[in-house]
């Protein structure tokens, strides 16, 4: 038996005070009678079974009261089994915020996209330790791994293109998410790399960043995001945004490299939906090394105790009125 408002239960105290107070109130209520003399008082007299049932009332009423807040705790019984067998995954987003990801070829934008779908991915993984690397011209660490995956998708809101100096630094990107997932003691260590152009910034070459990935047993997944041929980008001038199409460049060789050494896989991403199926794919392939079988039952049990509390009210009614009678 398990409780789904345990806190409630803390109302039973109350029944304390209300015993005392019927103790001192039934001692005021004792009725006195000064007489001369004690003689013909002292024959003892049978008491009979009425004086004694005369708490009863009170006694069945306390009961139901104690009742009435076990039912508001919401008492349930529950059956489960659990047999888990799971390899702890660890996986690390990084992403383009450079100023090509505003390009509109997916909807809203390559940015906002990659994050709406990325959310998606992250909710459905709630056993998994994720964070989130960004990068353009430099990179840095919007949130370490994490179980909190609430904290996550708030800090996943905040980034937007503009906030760290322009470029595509992958290397640098790729670098920074390694040296954040390489002390991870989980089996399994995954980074998720999703850019729409080729590397221009940065001290670090892609496939140094991969071979350094491949040292620490880490796969790599890498994207490459963008239609084929060219893009609207929008552009801001002194008469309002205007749309431009400009070349999509994505170095695909390169990203298919990272996933090759790192044992992990490139895929391309030309429209929203190819987005998503990229990550459910992912999805699947990552959930592999977990093997997990649940059931878990619950049901209210709050019906006898609320058939028991009506029985007692009716009990302590018909009594009060009949036998038990107090005639003042």
């Amino acid at each position: 038996m398990i409780f789904a408002n345990p806190h409630y239960l803390y109302l039973l105290l109350l029944l304390i005070p209300l015993v005392i107070w019927y103790i001192f109130r039934m001692r005021n209520k004792q009725a006195s009678l000064q007489v001369s003399a004690m003689e013909a008082f002292d024959t003892p007299k049978a008491t009979t079974l009425k004086v004694y049932m005369r708490h009863l009332p009170f006694v069945l009423r306390m009961i139901a009261v104690a009742l009435m807040i076990v039912i508001l705790a919401r008492p349930q019984s529950t059956n489960s089994w659990d047999t888990r067998s799971t390899e702890g995954i660890d996986i690390m987003l990084t992403i383009d915020i450079s100023g090509s990801m505003l390009a509109e070829d997916l909807k809203p934008n390559r940015l906002e996209a990659a994050k709406n779908v990325a959310a998606s991915f992250i909710n459905g993984r709630p056993n998994d330790n994720i964070g989130l690397v960004v990068f353009s011209g430099e990179s840095f660490t919007q949130c370490p791994l994490t179980t909190d995956h609430a904290v996550l998708l708030n800090l996943f809101k905040d980034i937007h293109s503009g906030m760290i100096e322009d470029g595509t630094a992958i290397g640098l990107g790729l670098a920074n998410a390694v040296s954040r997932i390489k002390d991870s003691n989980a089996k399994s260590r995954v980074i998720i790399l999703l850019t729409d152009g080729s590397n221009n910034r940065g001290e670090i070459a892609p496939v140094t960043a991969a071979e350094i990935a491949k040292t620490f047993g880490i796969r790599v997944y890498t994207i490459g995001v963008g239609t084929r041929g060219e893009a609207p980008y929008p552009f801001q001038t002194a008469f309002g945004i205007k749309y431009q199409n400009v070349p999509v460049d994505i170095d695909e060789p390169t990203l298919k490299q990272i996933a090759s050494i790192t044992g992990g896989q490139y895929f391309r991403a030309t429209d929203n939906a190819s987005l998503k199926s990229i990550y459910q794919e992912i999805d699947q392939m990552e959930k592999t090394k977990i093997s997990v079988q649940q059931y878990s039952k619950k049901q209210e049990e709050y019906m006898p105790l609320a058939l028991l509390v009506f029985a007692l009210l009716l009990l302590e009614l018909l009594l009060r009125n009949t036998w038990l009678r107090n005639i003042p």
